[in-house]
């Protein structure tokens, strides 16, 4: 049976027929089951400690919530159970999760769940993987590093499509390394399709390690070299039908009986794949808002410097110096070893894993969450474990080797002390400790290296670690205890806020830009943190000032979520300091033509649902995370316009006359001057709508209106940023 997690050690020199027949494998040491164990438990602890606390992805929650509903928006991946809109990335997340709650009900925890596992799931394949090659001290180390990465803490508690993804990927690189491996077929074929998977879940960036992948076995393998390539063929085969099943799947279904594919320009999946979801997200444009030049974005300005500021710095730095001298360290130590050397296969599989995420998301013009670098840390981990482990032998065998792994270390306590003074005020003591201890466990370990003092050794080794996992794991541990984090379930992030604002990071290494905030789950929805008025939000909005006129309320409890008019790139939601995790503008208003208004949302959601009249959508808003926001609460179906950002071309004047006439919409939202006002199909859309529909007045579904928000809707220079409620009925349709 093919399995990624084989538990039976194999020879690297061995043909296969002495493999098979050799003898029972060594016993593993008594230690090695319950440190892996802890290792789980800790992680189980970190993924899903106060989790109905936390703030998920409302733009995802709302999609798996319409999945619940619709076995049809599940497929897709749509937004709401009317089918009107996917989300912008194919749907193999949610329907892991969209599973889960129709099996459990929908809430947090039954959405979290399965992602949860996955996560656990990720450690153990791992720590089995590393095991194989360097052992079981070697592993724990690995599984260790990876459970306490930051970012990775932070996205195994959101649902975010990275879990999965990197599960896959994981799961995908075991397999072929078991295939280079053993000579095996079948492994490599099931690494191909975890990679099809991966890509299904986030598109290309399921793809970034599958160079290194197919290097490995191409250049390790034992298989002659027509046998590798004709391997290789399959495989490619295999990772093409499960890549692509799903946009052709979309494709085959014509445009009128399916959604508009979110993200795209032309509503197909061929296009989001292309476009602003796959090539744009690298090379800039295609609606992503860019990490180039002096623009800055949500990670810094692109460089090869970028994940080393003070944006991403502390979510996945601390341990990148360790695992470069590992890897260099390691592949020296290989030297003339045979090409089927299995160290030196799994140090360039982990390596060039690790080598191209780094490049491409440093140097990535289009839009970069910090999240996205959890991809990294599988990596990290594989070469901080195992190349670690090689330098460990060669420090106690090797006069010449001495000095590399205290200075691996030593760089390590460095790095780690400026991470963590950046964090003006938060645990001053930590540096200051970690520096103490990384220098007593150095000299320990060059004091005891030689003679027979191992369990001093030992203990000085093992105070070096700990001394470079303290910091990590303290910006780990602030995601659940919440003394850290932020920027909501849009772009969580851990640890404490490091200065400088939205984009104001430098692509060298001191950098810049400040962690945002993140919002607290309200009422039980998912994702539907509490936004306090008065707090800064994103681009045109989103700091909880409410517009006149609009569907929604003072009292909403939507998370915040903006982007400047026609611009693509995701923006972040928001709740405990109104921080919308987008470009601090000042400019106040809504959500960008989002729920909101000056009645609340009770009293709103009330009077749509009074005068629904047997229509499909309750609403028509002009972007995704506001549709979202909304229907969890209403539990109605919710048309999002025009896509996370406001400028995809879902609706058009033809396509809302053909849904009034079917008497499947009546009341539209229109106005807001933040998302969704800013192309020319929206601009038509709403002219058409100020034009022909009835225009629905505050006192008609709240009890009072404040002279302020009357004064403001009657300011000349306010009405871009008013968003306005119409009624549409088949009689307004020419």
């Amino acid at each position: 049976m093919t399995s990624a997690t084989d538990p039976l050690p194999h020879t690297t020199t061995a043909p296969r027929h002495s493999r098979r027949s050799a003898g029972p494998p060594d016993r593993a040491p008594r230690w090695s089951l319950p440190v892996l164990l802890a290792i789980l438990l800790l992680a189980a602890v970190l993924y899903t400690w106060n989790l109905s606390g936390s703030s998920l992805n409302t733009f995802y929650s709302g999609a798996v919530w319409a999945g619940t509903k619709s076995w049809k928006a599940w497929f897709f991946g749509s937004l709401d159970p009317g089918n009107f809109l996917t989300v912008d990335k194919p749907p193999l997340a949610l329907m892991v999760m969209g599973l889960s709650c129709r099996l459990f009900g929908f809430g947090t925890w039954q959405m979290m769940a399965p992602m949860t596992v996955l996560a656990l799931a990720t450690v153990w394949i791992l720590h089995s993987c590393v095991k194989r090659v360097w052992g079981h001290g070697a592993a724990a180390v690995a599984a260790l590093v990876l459970a306490l990465t930051p970012i990775t803490v932070a996205i195994n508690r959101d649902n975010n499509p990275d879990t999965l993804l990197v599960f896959l990927m994981v799961s995908g690189a075991a397999l072929a390394l078991r295939a280079t491996r053993d000579d095996r077929l079948r492994p490599l074929l099931g690494s191909a399709a975890c990679f099809g998977l991966a890509f299904n879940t986030k598109l290309l960036a399921g793809y970034i390690a599958l160079p290194a992948v197919f290097a490995v076995y191409l250049y390790a393998s034992r298989a002659s070299w027509p046998k590798r390539v004709a391997h290789l063929l399959l495989a490619a085969v295999v990772l093409a039908v499960s890549s692509f099943w799903w946009a052709l799947a979309v494709s085959l279904v014509p445009a009128a009986d399916r959604p508009y594919i979110g993200g795209s320009t032309d509503g197909t999946a061929w296009d989001l794949i292309m476009g602003y979801d796959g090539l744009g997200r690298v090379f800039g444009g295609e609606g992503n808002r860019g990490g180039g030049g002096g623009g800055g974005g949500f990670s810094g300005s692109a460089g090869l410097g970028r994940l080393f500021n003070d944006i991403l710095g502390g979510q996945i730095s601390w341990l990148l110096p360790f695992s470069a001298i590992a890897l260099i360290g390691g592949l020296v130590l290989c030297g003339r070893a045979p090409r089927t050397d299995l160290r030196r296969m799994a140090l360039v599989l982990w390596g060039g894993w690790t080598v191209l995420h780094y490049v491409i998301f440093a140097t990535a013009q289009g839009t970069m969450h910090p999240y996205y670098t959890t991809a990294l840390a599988p990596g990290i981990a594989a070469l901080c474990g195992g190349g670690g482990a090689m330098l460990l032998r060669a420090f106690r065998t090797d006069r010449r080797w001495a000095w590399v792994l205290p200075l691996a270390l030593g760089v390590t306590g460095v790095w780690a002390t400026v991470l963590l003074r950046r964090a003006s005020g938060w645990h001053t003591w930590l540096w200051p400790a970690i520096g103490l201890v990384t220098a007593a466990g150095i000299a320990g370990m060059l004091l005891f290296r030689t003679g027979a003092r191992a369990r001093l050794l030992a203990a000085s080794v093992a105070a070096a670690v700990v001394a470079a996992l303290a910091g990590p794991a303290a910006y780990a541990w602030s995601v659940p205890s919440g003394s850290g984090g932020g920027m909501g379930g849009t772009n969580p992030t851990a640890g404490p806020s490091t200065g400088g604002g939205f984009g104001g990071a430098r692509g060298g290494f001191p950098g810049g830009g400040r962690q945002g905030t993140g919002g607290a789950e309200a009422d039980g929805v998912p994702g539907n943190g509490e936004l306090p008025s008065g707090g800064q939000g994103a681009p045109g909005g989103g700091n909880g000032e409410l517009p006149s006129g609009g569907p929604a309320g003072s009292s909403s409890r939507f998370p915040g979520a903006g982007q400047a008019p026609g611009g693509r790139g995701e923006a972040g939601g928001s709740g405990r300091t109104g921080d919308a995790g987008g470009a601090p503008t000042g400019r106040r208003g809504g959500f960008g033509g989002g729920p909101m208004g000056g009645g609340t949302s009770s009293e709103l959601i009330a009077y749509l649902k009074k005068h629904q009249d047997g229509a499909t959508w309750l609403l028509a808003v002009s972007n995704s995370q506001s549709a979202a926001q909304l229907e969890l609460t209403a539990k109605e179906p919710v048309i999002s316009m025009w896509g996370f950002t406001g400028s995809d071309n879902a609706m058009t004047v033809a396509k809302l006359k053909e849904l009034v006439k079917k008497g499947e919409l009546h009341y539209i939202q229109v106005g807001g001057g933040m998302m969704g006002g800013g192309n020319t199909v929206s601009s038509a859309v709403t002219s058409w709508v100020q034009k022909h529909g009835t225009k629905v007045k505050e006192s008609a579904y709240t009890k009072s209106s404040s002279s302020k928000t009357s004064e403001a809707s009657t300011s000349p220079s306010s009405q871009t940023a008013q968003s306005t409620l119409y009624r549409l009925d088949p009689s307004d349709v020419s």
